[in-house]
């Protein structure tokens, strides 16, 4: 009986290891989703020469094509453009850079 009784113990600190284990690689995924939110930056953008409904369209196009770009929003009444990137992947010079190559200059605002 005190055989198996110590079996039992045994298994059961197993056991316990095992979700020790568990909660640790849980720990490690939350590590990983918070490092991949700090993998997001927002710019926003004065942008030029949008004089109708469509400057918009062309000014979202240009700035998603470049790689890390998550979302732009653009509000035409202002012509401001809000930008949601990756920062290890791209810089606010190359998103400007690319509305202004299809000739609406963007500048960046001050956060």
């Amino acid at each position: 009986m005190r055989k198996i009784l110590l079996i039992a113990v045994a298994v059961g600190a197993a056991a316990l290891g095992g979700f020790a284990a568990i909660a640790r690689s849980s720990d490690a995924g939350a590590a990983v989703l918070a490092s991949a939110e700090k993998a997001e930056a927002t710019a926003r953008f004065s942008i030029k020469n949008m004089t109708c409904a469509t400057c918009p369209i062309s000014v979202r196009k240009a700035m998603m094509r470049v790689d890390g770009v998550k979302s732009v929003t653009i509000d035409f009444d202002t012509k401001i453009a809000t930008v949601v990137y990756d920062p290890a992947v791209t810089t606010p010079a190359a998103i400007a850079a690319a509305s202004t190559n299809i000739g609406y200059p963007a500048s960046e605002l001050d956060a």
